[in-house]
């Protein structure tokens, strides 16, 4: 790569600002930054060059590759930019605030963190057409998208590729967005819940990038850890009732004078044979069911107990 360059390239003084623009293009797209840096070190103090957007883009370059943040955010907001370099630029912004929060944590940063982070830090006016964004989706490709979910959930993929460049994003953004959006969906509808448009709107916003699946697995385990709760109370409760007419169906039995002692037995061993098929253990010489149970249903006497305290043998 540095061969293409053995001629010595020196800004002399007779360059305009062109020949000089023209010169940073190319050493900046063939990424030697050290040939690119020593050129513009050697620029001219001219007003022309100075204010010149390749050269100024060139040191916002060589600034963050050397790790001069404070430098980079300085020519990125007191310099205006046409927007055919604002993607390179706001690159550039979003990787340096991401690289200073990764140093001070000392991790990496996941989407949430990098959420907050384009919270904390957003794009200046001079790299930024003032275009509303959500997590790097503009507002008029989420509307296209938006719109063409709405007829056709199951896009092709030449569909995906029009799309892609109608929206200005990638093929599989555009395919990672209908994905989320269909699991939200299909999420909403077992649930049985209308999602009012305020809410849905919200949660299209986090539907775009990791984001979205982080917030939208959390909510799926709070809701399952809610069900699992909501059942098992639903299943105490049910032992309960059961419980409390087993014992009411055996102090009948006991209290019943008209029934002979074999067939209060007979029933009750019935009786207690099929409940501790559904809530307990067998146990000798009665029953014993589960430990929420209330205190005067967990122990069911057996068949010889009962005919011990029959009130008909007292």
């Amino acid at each position: 790569m540095e061969q293409q360059y053995q001629l010595p390239i020196q800004p002399e003084s007779t360059f305009d600002s062109d020949q000089v623009a023209c010169v940073c293009e190319v050493l900046h797209q063939s990424g030697d930054i050290d040939r690119l840096a020593e050129f513009i070190w050697k620029i001219p103090n001219r007003e022309d060059l100075r204010r010149n957007e390749s050269v100024l883009k060139a040191q916002a370059f060589i600034c963050f590759h050397r790790q001069n943040f404070k430098e980079l955010y300085r020519i990125l907001e007191t310099n205006q930019f046409s927007p055919e370099n604002h993607a390179e630029l706001q690159d550039l912004w979003l990787r340096a605030h991401y690289s200073e929060a990764e140093k001070i944590r000392g991790r990496e940063l996941g989407a949430v963190g990098k959420y907050r982070i384009r919270r904390k830090f957003p794009l200046p006016r001079t790299i930024w057409d003032g275009e509303e964004t959500s997590y790097c989706f503009r507002e008029k490709s989420r509307y296209t998208l938006k719109n063409w979910y709405a007829k056709n959930p199951y896009p092709s993929p030449k569909e995906k590729k029009e799309l892609a460049e109608e929206t200005h994003l990638t093929v599989t953004q555009v395919s990672n967005w209908f994905k989320n959006r269909r699991q939200r969906d299909r999420a909403a509808e077992s649930k049985g819940s209308i999602i009012s448009g305020e809410r849905k709107e919200d949660s299209d916003l986090s539907s775009d990038d990791g984001l979205c699946d982080v917030k939208h697995q959390q909510q799926q385990q709070q809701q399952q850890h809610q069900q699992q709760h909501q059942q098992q109370q639903q299943q105490h409760q049910q032992q309960h009732r059961q419980q409390h007419h087993q014992r009411q169906q055996c102090s009948q039995m006991l209290l019943n004078p008209s029934m002979s002692m074999s067939s209060a037995v007979q029933e009750t061993n019935s009786l207690a044979t099929a409940y501790s098929n559904q809530l307990a253990a067998a146990a000798t010489p009665g029953f014993n069911f589960a430990y929420n149970t209330h205190q005067s249903m967990q122990y069911i006497p057996s068949a010889d107990m009962l005919y011990m305290t029959s009130y008909q043998s007292l």
